[in-house]
């Protein structure tokens, strides 16, 4: 199976507007690379680093070992199902999308089903790609892939050790105003709601879910 970062930045569009011809060099990594930090989820590395000005660096990047995968599940009443969760490395409860890590030789779709299913007791009939996207592109190279899905059904699945989880189904728009309100933080979850609202709004989507979506905004 092709490694899905390899996928994943192949098919990369460019911009419109952008036809290359004024863009500055590119970064340059020179010399060993060494590892700081390594555990079944991520790499820590360190190199030499040389910035588009010339400018030289030493430069750390965290290099996760799956790609990040989410998923919006769409009911057909216009509610959306989200997982409650603590964090640890902001030590706070987070309201989220279901999501997860697949590892980059597993198909990613998936990877984000099996993640529905144990986090929300979920499966779905339908799947749409919302988007693709660099997580934190200053300081790592996560990669994510996020996903509306609808045609729900009840599904089984196990959790991780480490997760309790709660599940909420909720209006479409209330999920918009907790999001206005600064209630849902986690950026995934934001992001993807965000480009939800956008598919309805411009027939992205089926006429009779995306009305159902839109009738609590």
């Amino acid at each position: 199976m092709t490694d899905s970062r390899t996928a994943f930045d192949a098919d990369r569009p460019t911009p419109a507007w952008d036809d290359g011809s004024d863009r500055p060099p590119p970064w340059r990594g020179e010399g060993p690379v060494e590892t700081l930090f390594e555990n079944p989820w991520m790499r820590l590395t360190r190199q030499h680093a040389v910035a588009p000005t010339g400018h030289e660096s030493d430069y750390v990047v965290m290099r996760p070992k799956n790609l990040s995968v989410g998923v919006l599940p769409l009911h057909e009443d216009g509610t959306v199902t989200l997982v409650g969760q603590q964090r640890f490395a902001l030590m706070n409860w987070s309201w989220e999308m279901p999501e997860g890590g697949a590892p980059f030789d597993e198909d990613p779709l998936g990877g984000i089903q099996r993640e529905l299913a144990e986090e929300a007791g979920l499966k779905a009939a339908v799947w749409r790609e919302a988007y693709r996207a660099e997580m934190s592109n200053s300081v790592t190279d996560e990669r994510a892939i996020a996903w509306l899905a609808w045609d729900l059904s009840p599904a089984t699945g196990e959790l991780d050790p480490t997760e309790i989880i709660r599940i909420a189904r909720v209006p479409f728009g209330d999920l918009l105003r907790e999001i206005g309100r600064g209630a849902i933080r986690d950026m995934f979850t934001l992001a993807t709601a965000l480009r939800a609202y956008h598919m309805a709004r411009e027939g992205e989507l089926p006429p009779e879910l995306a009305k159902a979506m839109l009738a609590s905004v």
